[in-house]
């Protein structure tokens, strides 16, 4: 494959975790959304923020561009994982006192990954924080579910959607990793990975890193959880009248095989491979989909796949009538 890709050399490289490894460290080394980098670059030029929230799909890039511009102004910061930490005392300890503190740097970043898990008196205790210390401290927030954060927080910072990268691109940013870590690959073993793990890079690489046997990429495709995962689904739904499938097998299924952060690209799999199942059905299929995607949305991780189970079972009835 004829992709040559020239990134800064990442000061990372003796991490063993691809991901970090080959995390970008400025923005010419991001790959997509170039108006927002455009932005992003000013406000490195004048070293200086307003707050941020960054939404969008998993695995797309919302992490390593709050960290470019932590990385790139002179600031002290704070980063908070708010899917672990997402209570009122994470709020009243940790980022009031970093937030209320003196610090030896102009301005001080508080990164909230993941804060659409924020409970609802840590966004409140987050509102008010964000206008009594804005003039020293800035936060930044990234999100999967922009519709979880309360509008008194969307309308006190400056929002960017972030949105997926293009499959070539991805392939490049791959085939740039493997020949760096010198492990040989095939164009097949691209397009699968690609093909499977599409738009969430995170998975692209690290599946990559979990195939790379004695410096080959050796793909196991038993390995590919969700992909295996998506087809069952898909092949449960071909034959909504087969007897043997009980919902409690659906159920253990899902179960089994996946994770609830991996059920956002079920329901794109379920609709590009419609075709496959709902042949004169698809109109009531993309609302069940919706229905579906739209309760996930609204839920934390550990329970989203109930909606997920709702709309199979569903979708099954449609598909019996």
């Amino acid at each position: 494959m004829d992709f040559i890709v020239d990134y800064q050399k990442n000061e990372k490289m003796d991490i063993s975790i691809w991901v970090e490894r080959y995390r970008p460290q400025i923005l010419n080394d991001y790959i997509g959304n170039d108006s927002i980098k455009e932005t992003f670059n000013a406000y490195i030029e004048k070293q200086d923020i307003p707050h941020i929230l960054l939404f969008g799909p998993q695995g797309t890039g919302k992490t390593s561009l709050a960290k470019i511009l932590t990385n790139n102004i002179n600031c002290d910061y704070l980063y908070i994982n708010a899917s672990s930490e997402r209570g009122i005392d994470t709020f009243r300890d940790k980022v009031k006192d970093f937030a209320r503190g003196s610090g030896f740097k102009p301005l001080k970043i508080v990164i909230l990954d993941e804060s659409d898990a924020i409970t609802a008196e840590g966004q409140a205790a987050l509102r008010n924080m964000m206008e009594t210390y804005s003039f020293h401290t800035r936060f930044i927030l990234t999100c999967n579910y922009v519709e979880k954060i309360i509008p008194p927080i969307i309308s006190r910072c400056q929002t960017f959607e972030i949105k997926p990268i293009n499959k070539t691109d991805v392939a490049k940013k791959l085939v740039y990793i493997l020949q760096n870590e010198k492990v040989s690959f095939t164009k097949e073993d691209i397009k699968f990975i690609i093909e499977t793990y599409y738009p969430d890079i995170r998975k692209v690489i690290n599946f990559a890193q979990q195939s790379n046997i004695n410096g080959a990429l050796k793909i196991y495709k038993d390995n590919a959880v969700d992909l295996d995962f998506h087809k069952k689904i898909v092949e449960i739904l071909k034959y909504p009248n087969n007897p043997e499938v009980s919902l409690m097998e659906i159920r253990q299924l899902i179960v089994d095989n996946t994770d609830p952060n991996s059920l956002e690209p079920a329901y794109k799999y379920l609709m590009d491979h419609m075709d496959e199942y709902a042949k004169g059905k698809e109109a009531i299929v993309i609302l069940r989909l919706a229905e579906g995607l739209k309760d996930s949305s609204s839920l934390i991780n550990e329970v989203r796949d109930i909606p997920f189970l709702a709309c199979i079972y569903n979708i099954l009835n449609d598909l019996r009538e």
